[in-house]
């Protein structure tokens, strides 16, 4: 608020260590509470503000006798909030102003300022003093190297000589004292003179600097001006209050690089890196990242490698303590261990566990990295889209970092650890490239050996790393990828084995987590067997886990609640611990049924019976379809309905019962999607047994795709559907011959139960599948 022409009010700010001078812009930092309630007073009125500087810069907490009455009356320009509470402000001089007196302290410094006019007159006197100013300074830009020569041009345009000597000042190193003296120069000649003088005396002490350092720099050699400059860093830093030394780290850098015994081209690269380094400032954003390149490739293990346990069977015994069953895996490590210890070498396998989630895949990745003496790396490569997670990124930005195969690698330590590409069929890709494609080189034995990251920009020989893949289904991975890596189908678990898994580990693992002993919870085989039959349904057994989880937090709740030291579950209260039973098995029928016959299916949870119904009535010749089949099945049952009319004389069947009666197929379960071929010769079987009257057997299942001549296809996924055969009471099983061979995957205890009958033709499916008595 002004009272008159030349006594403003306005806030104060005392600033440390900071002068300003009219004409001169300038930004600083306000931190001090006081400071910045003044500087948001002044933005509420005319933006105007009064600067004055500090006679102590120690001094926290300033009165009204800590600074100086002359000071700039400024204009504030910008204001800038930055991280804890500080503001960054940029003002421009107005003019000179000296404080008449303090209005109030609290809860900032507001004080009535007199403005100070500037004498814009130029006579002979001033015009010689500004001359002699320009003629020094430009000496002391050539001396000092501390100015630029382009402030000399702007200098030459300024006519004001007030204005002249306060930008003249603006653009000098002084100390605080002497701009305090120029700021307080109110007259123009006397501020001009001070300048000089400052100026002339500033010359004479570079010139004598400059004289002494070129007297030195001739009485010493190299070797002493190196310990020189050495010794003059160091009483720097210990002025400063650093105790780091550039020339130590530089020292253990090319220590470090000698100890790895690079080869010459990667060894040339990381030398030149060094040599940047130790020129550079160690402040420099560009220290920090040439710093971070030489570090990481000194940190990688280039030829660090862990020691192979090529003992056979130590292998074999770790592989069955981990794991129950999976023979095909354990097998394929135990002969990479043998080919190994006979060759001496052999470049890493790629291996590509498939199989549904909860068979265990990721963990038998950890039990072959133990049984290798190797160390274990998992990169997860679920809803990964950059193609600079797996080559990195390119030291194009100060937060470029290597891609996570080299990350992992660094955090093994050694060159050949067992490196686990978790869930590889999620792979996807975007704008920022193809990791997929990126992976081909990774999983190439052929170009492994030299991979080349994106951030490090030298080879890496990845040939030595096992790699281990895992998938839970092979139609989502490129063909290049998939055609790169071996192939092990992890299936699930039979009931045989889900048993012996939860006997062997998950219940004792549940039991120690809930703090039981077997003393406190008796879990029967048959209770298991209830648990796994009745309240799971998968091919792994996380659920089967979480389960007996469940069984054990309810028996612990009764233990502390009850005060009982023993709870045992069996079948008969299970549903007490569990609640009711959540799945149920389909059963074989008690008695030969006409146009009922029991297909076989696989589900990505194991096996299922199919109860294909079928029902005739007069009609158009119309075939339905019901029961939510997939194209595929629908195809399946078209082509077995044809080939049915192609033997239809043999049973003696009307040759236009096609045209005269609509045929009606339906698969129970009609929520639940169905697809595939291998349900074609039940559906065939279920239709004629419907025609012709003839019952299908109670007891046999079948599966097996048809083709029109009724020859009978091989299927997938036998193990499984005879496993759900055998839990629904079947004696008999009708399969495609082709598929003999995987009679070995199906445990024992099965195979002794039941009667597998390899068939080729749609005639022998009939000859086994109809009831023989009642066939005229």
């Amino acid at each position: 608020m002004e009272t008159n022409d030349k006594i403003l009010s306005m806030p104060l700010i005392p600033l440390r260590g900071l002068s300003v001078f009219p004409y001169m812009v300038l930004h600083f930092d306000v931190g001090r509470e006081k400071s910045i309630k003044a500087l948001e007073e002044a933005m509420i009125y005319d933006q105007k503000i009064f600067l004055t500087t500090q006679r102590d810069i120690d001094v926290d907490l300033p009165s009204t006798e800590d600074f100086y009455e002359i000071g700039t009356i400024c204009k504030i320009k910008q204001m800038l909030k930055l991280p804890g509470d500080a503001i960054r402000v940029l003002v421009e001089g107005v003019s000179r102003g000296k404080v008449e007196g303090i209005i109030f302290e609290e809860p900032y410094f507001k004080a009535r300022i007199m403005k100070i006019e500037e004498d814009t007159t130029r006579d002979r006197e001033t015009e010689a003093l500004i001359r002699s100013c320009l003629t020094a300074f430009e000496k002391y830009i050539a001396v000092s190297n501390r100015v630029s020569p382009e402030v000399m041009l702007s200098m030459t345009t300024i006519e004001e000589p007030g204005r002249f000597a306060d930008v003249l000042a603006s653009n000098m190193v002084l100390k605080t004292e002497q701009k305090q003296e120029i700021l307080e120069a109110v007259e123009p000649k006397k501020r001009l003179t001070a300048i000089y003088s400052i100026l002339l005396s500033e010359i004479e002490i570079m010139e004598v600097e400059k004289q002494i350092n070129e007297k030195v720099r001739k009485q010493i050699n190299k070797m002493q001006k190196e310990y020189y400059l050495r010794e003059q860093m160091k009483a720097i830093r210990e002025e400063l209050g650093e105790d780091f030394d550039p020339d130590d780290e530089i020292e253990e850098l090319y220590k470090k690089l000698d100890k790895l015994k690079l080869d010459k081209k990667v060894a040339d690269k990381v030398g030149k890196e060094i040599e940047r380094l130790a020129r550079m400032s160690p402040a420099s954003a560009e220290s920090t990242v040439v710093r971070s390149y030489v570090n990481w490739i000194l940190d990688l293990p280039w030829n660090k490698k862990t020691k192979d346990t090529l003992d056979i069977s130590k292998a074999r015994a770790i592989l069955d303590e981990d794991h129950y069953g999976l023979k095909s895996v354990k097998e394929r490590v135990l002969e990479y261990l043998a080919i190994r210890e006979l060759t001496k070498s052999l470049k890493g396998p790629i291996i590509c566990l498939v199989g549904p989630p909860g068979v265990g895949k990721t963990s038998i990745a950890k039990s072959i990295a133990r049984s290798l003496n190797r160390k274990f790396v998992r990169m997860s490569l679920g809803g990964v889209r950059d193609e600079a997670e797996i080559r990195g990124h390119r030291r194009t930005y100060i937060g470029a970092i290597p891609g996570r195969i080299i990350n992992g690698i660094k955090e093994a330590g050694t060159k050949n650890p067992v490196f686990l590409f978790d869930e590889i069929d999620k792979l996807t890709s975007d704008f920022r490239g193809d990791p997929a494609s990126a992976l081909l080189e990774v999983l190439d034995p052929e170009q492994n050996k030299d991979f080349t990251d994106h951030y490090l920009e030298v080879p890496f020989d990845l040939s030595s790393v096992m790699f281990v893949t895992t998938a839970n289904s092979l139609g989502t991975i490129p063909r290049p990828l998939l055609d790169r890596m071996e192939i092990i189908e992890v299936s699930g678990y039979t009931e045989y084995e889900k048993l012996n898994i939860a006997k062997k580990y998950l219940v004792p693992k549940q039991l120690k987590a809930h703090g039981l002993t077997e003393d406190n919870l008796s879990l029967s085989d048959d209770t298991l067997s209830a648990i796994i039959s009745y309240y799971t349904r998968e091919s792994g057994v996380r659920e089967l886990e979480r389960q007996i989880a469940t069984v054990c937090r309810k028996v612990a709740t009764r233990i502390v609640e009850e005060k009982v030291t023993t709870v045992r579950v069996n079948r008969s209260n299970l549903d007490k611990f569990l609640g009711v039973k959540k799945h149920h098995y389909d059963e074989i029928q008690k008695e030969h049924q006409i146009g009922i016959a029991t297909g076989l299916a696989w589900t990505p949870v194991g096996g299922e019976t199919l109860s294909i119904e079928v029902s005739i009535m007069k009609g158009k010749g119309n075939l339905v379809l019901t029961g939510q089949m997939g194209d595929v099945m629908k195809e399946s049952a078209r082509a077995g309905l044809s080939y049915l009319r192609s033997i239809s004389e043999k049973y003696e069947i009307a040759d236009d019962f096609h045209e005269k009666m609509d045929i009606h197929i339906h698969i129970p379960e009609g929520a639940i999607p169905k697809d595939g071929p291998s349900a074609g010769i039940t559906m065939a079987t279920a239709v004629l047994s419907a025609i012709t009257g003839i019952p299908v057997r109670n007891d046999l299942a079948m599966t097996g795709e048809i083709t029109l001549r009724g020859r009978v296809l091989p299927i997938g996924g036998l193990k499984e559907k005879s496993l759900a055969a055998s839990r629904a009471g079947v004696k008999t099983v009708l399969f495609p011959k082709e598929n003999v061979k995987d009679l070995e995957e199906i445990p024992s205890t099965v195979r002794s139960k039941m009667k597998f009958i390899p068939v080729e033709s749609m005639d022998e499916v009939l000859e086994h599948a109809l009831v023989k008595e009642a066939i005229k």
